[in-house]
């Protein structure tokens, strides 16, 4: 469900926006002559495979605080961003907003959104999981509430892996023997990630999981380094060992899980809830289908993906608008949401529940679902929320990409890379 967006570019050319954000005065609340109110939430792409849940919630939510309606409006994907942006700078921004702390942060800049440390209690906030709320702050405050999460694991082909005679890898030093023997015992590939810049952010994660900083306190570049190096080298040395489809230089993750579903490839990195999928796309790959933990380098630092709820700060109604937040992302309402999504929530105690920690009959979704949660304590959003990370991943990746078609060597992209990054 959750995906990756394109980063939103428009903030770096829009001079006028933080204008448009001091000034905005009105917002989508409306109270009526006795006292009460109505709250404008918007989701992104919920509805209608999730209308009974957010109708029965609501419902709960009104029972419980009269005087106080939610209208509910579910937002496509492919509009959240320009619509947002066009309702905050007219001040006519909903009172919750379903975001992730990516492009939130960066609204968040701006003054956008309510300061949540001034009426968010520390016993409040300690009800999530503490990297997950770190997640949702920037320069220190706190700007949204965590709710659903997912974090990768990693789909195996069993007959693929056996064939080959390996055991699927939870490292990259392991990935890359078992790319080189999958390789040689099936002619297949073992592994695809994308290197298109405008894609997913999986390569970028990768350098954070080997122990490189991407940024460092001033925001100048630094993995101009040896360690910065030995990634760049990793990824052009399979490249040119030829254990990675060429296809990763020119098409997306959309084509991985393709690769997989064909069983072209013996592993995908992807939410667990996406089994559901292959077992309706190709049965016969579900059937041989196996889940492991997420890659990852010799930090064992592990991603996340976060949705979360923001609270503009133009709203009339911050007290109903908080409550509501925090009603929807409570222990109760988020395990029956991670339930009825396929999902995992970020409150502590719903994630311990035995839907999460007991896989029930053993079916293979259970059993990927336990995998995922079980990486929840120690999973992190790996790159932060920072200005222009689109040209960050565009720089990096364009360059390696450099590399691997030896273009130019590894240290010249390493440099050109951060080059292209200070000058920005």
């Amino acid at each position: 469900m959750v995906k990756s967006w394109k980063k939103f570019t428009l903030l770096a050319l829009c001079g006028l926006l933080l204008t448009w954000l001091l000034g905005c005065g009105a917002s989508s609340t409306s109270s009526s002559a006795d006292g009460s109110q109505e709250i404008e939430f918007w989701t992104m792409q919920l509805s209608p495979q999730f209308d009974d849940y957010f109708n029965a919630v609501i419902a709960e939510f009104e029972a419980e605080n009269p005087g106080v309606e939610v209208r509910w409006v579910d937002v496509p994907w492919a509009d959240m961003q320009s619509k947002i942006l066009t309702a905050v700078s007219a001040g006519t921004a909903p009172d919750v907003v379903n975001l992730n702390p990516d492009f939130a942060a960066q609204l968040a800049g701006k003054g956008a959104w309510l300061p949540l440390d001034e009426t968010i209690s520390a016993s409040e906030k300690e009800v999530y999981l503490p990297k997950i709320w770190q997640a949702n702050t920037l320069n220190g405050k706190s700007f949204g509430i965590p709710w659903y999460l997912t974090t990768n694991i990693t789909f195996y082909n069993q007959e693929i892996l056996s064939q080959a005679g390996v055991e699927p890898p939870t490292t990259y030093a392991e990935l890359a023997e078992v790319a080189r023997q999958v390789k040689d015992k099936t002619d297949k590939y073992a592994f695809f990630t994308t290197f298109v810049s405008e894609d997913s952010a999986d390569v970028l994660q990768s350098f954070v999981q080997m122990g490189v900083d991407l940024v460092d306190d001033s925001g100048q570049a630094a993995f101009d380094t040896p360690a910065g190096r030995a990634v760049f080298q990793y990824w052009t040395d399979l490249f040119q060992q030829e254990l990675l489809p060429r296809e990763v230089l020119t098409q997306g993750h959309r084509r991985a899980i393709d690769l997989y579903q064909s069983g072209e490839v013996a592993l995908l990195s992807t939410g667990a809830e996406f089994l559901t999928t292959i077992e309706t796309n190709a049965p016969d790959i579900a059937q041989v289908t196996g889940s492991s933990p997420q890659i990852t380098g010799e930090t064992g630092k592990q991603n996340v993906a976060v949705m979360n709820l923001a609270l503009p700060q133009s709203t009339e109604a911050p007290e109903a608008a908080l409550a509501f937040a925090l009603y929807l992302t409570n222990d109760q309402n988020q395990l029956a949401f991670a339930k009825a999504a396929n999902v995992l929530p970020s409150t502590q105690q719903a994630l311990k529940d035995s839907y999460f920690t007991e896989p029930a009959a053993d079916t293979p979704l259970a059993a990927a679902r336990s995998v995922s949660a079980s990486q929840m304590q120690a999973a992190e959003v790996l790159v932060p929320a920072m200005d222009d990370l689109n040209v960050l991943q565009r720089a990096i990746y364009t360059n390696l990409q450099a590399a691997m078609l030896d273009q130019k060597s590894v240290d010249q992209a390493v440099t050109d890379a951060a080059a292209e990054w200070n000058n920005r």
